[in-house]
C-alpha cells in the first residue's frame, strides 16, 4: 500500500502528484502490462539479440 504523507495546509493536488510519483515507481503498471502477455524464451532472446545488434551498429557508426 502506498502512504503519501499529507502536510497541513498542503494542495491537494501537489499531493496527487506526490501519490503519482510514488505509483510510478513502484512498477506496479510496467509489471501489469508485461504479465498481460506471455512471450516464450525463445521470442525473448531473440528480441534481446536484435536489440544488442542494434546497439552494437550505432556504436560503430559513432566511431
Amino acid at each position: 500500500m502506498i502512504i503519501v504523507p499529507v502536510k497541513e495546509g498542503e494542495n491537494i493536488e501537489r499531493a496527487l502528484k506526490k501519490f503519482k510519483r510514488k505509483y510510478e515507481k513502484t512498477g506496479v503498471v510496467k509489471e501489469l502490462r508485461k504479465r498481460q502477455q506471455y512471450n516464450k524464451p525463445s521470442v525473448l532472446k531473440r528480441l534481446e539479440m536484435q536489440h544488442a545488434i542494434y546497439v552494437q551498429k550505432l556504436r560503430q557508426n559513432e566511431e
